[in-house]
C-alpha cells in the first residue's frame, strides 16, 4: 500500500479528538516534567516542554511503526479491496468510540484513568534522576512519558496496526502526537480552559457527538472526509 495523503491528517484528527482527555490526564505530567528541570524563565520553560513533547511523540511514532509493520501480515491475508474497507470502518469505529465515550454514551474511562494517574505519579517521581541532564533529560523524560498507558493512545495504536505498514503506522502516530500537542502544551503552560470545558457535561456531550459524527463521515461515501483515517489500497 502507498501512504494516503490524508493518513497524517487522520492521525491529527484522532489526536484532536483526544484533546479534552489529554489536557486533563497529561497536562499535570507535562507540568511536572517542566518544573523538574527548574526553568528560570518562560523561554527555558517552553524549551523544556517542547523537548519533552518531542520525546513523547517519538515514543508514539516508534510504537506505531512497529505495530504497523506487524499489521502488514494481517493485511496480506485478505482481499485488498475488502481489507481497505475493513481499515476504513475500523478507523471510523475507533473515532466514534472516542466521541461516544467523551459524550458519556459509552462506558466511562474514569476507572482506567484513575489507575493511569497513580502510575503517572510514580513515573514522575522516577524521572527525578533526569535533573542531572539538562539537555537530554527533557527528551528522555518525554520518551518515558510516552510509554504510560492511555486509552486514547491505545485507540490510535489500534488504528496504526490497521494501516498495515511500518511507514503508515509511524505516520499516523506522528499525526496523533501532533494533534494532542496544543492541548497538552496549553495546559502545562497554565491555560485551564480545556479542563473547565471537560468538567461541563453538556460541553462534553456536544464535543463527543461531534467527534462521533466526524468518525462516521470518514466512511460515508459522499463525505469529503471519506477515507481520512486509512491508506490507499
Amino acid at each position: 500500500m502507498e501512504i494516503n495523503a490524508f493518513s497524517l491528517l487522520g492521525g491529527v484528527l484522532l489526536g484532536l479528538a483526544s484533546s479534552l482527555h489529554c489536557a486533563v490526564m497529561c497536562g499535570g505530567i507535562a507540568s511536572g516534567v517542566v518544573f523538574l528541570f527548574d526553568p528560570r524563565d518562560t523561554t527555558r520553560r517552553v524549551r523544556v516542554l517542547m523537548s519533552a513533547q518531542a520525546g513523547r511523540i517519538a515514543a508514539y511514532v516508534i510504537a506505531g511503526a512497529m505495530l504497523g509493520a506487524a499489521g502488514a501480515g494481517l493485511y496480506g491475508l485478505f482481499d485488498h479491496a475488502a481489507a481497505y474497507r475493513l481499515l476504513q470502518w475500523a478507523g471510523a469505529a475507533t473515532l466514534m468510540w472516542i466521541g461516544l465515550s467523551v459524550a458519556g454514551l459509552l462506558p466511562s474511562l474514569s476507572a482506567l484513568d484513575r489507575r493511569v494517574a497513580v502510575l503517572s505519579g510514580a513515573v514522575a517521581k522516577g524521572l527525578s534522576g533526569m535533573r542531572r541532564f539538562p539537555v537530554a533529560g527533557p527528551f528522555a523524560s518525554g520518551l518515558a512519558w510516552g510509554t504510560i498507558p492511555c486509552p486514547m493512545v491505545y485507540a490510535a495504536l489500534f488504528t496504526a496496526v490497521l494501516t498495515g505498514s511500518f511507514a503508515g503506522g509511524a505516520t499516523l502516530m506522528a499525526g496523533f502526537g501532533l494533534g494532542t500537542l496544543p492541548a497538552v502544551t496549553a495546559t502545562a503552560l497554565g491555560v485551564t480552559a480545556l479542563a473547565r470545558v471537560e468538567a461541563k457535561a453538556y460541553a462534553r456531550s456536544i464535543i463527543g457527538l461531534a467527534i462521533a459524527v466526524l468518525g462516521f463521515s470518514t466512511v460515508y461515501p459522499a463525505s469529503p472526509t471519506a477515507g481520512l483515517l486509512c491508506l490507499a489500497p
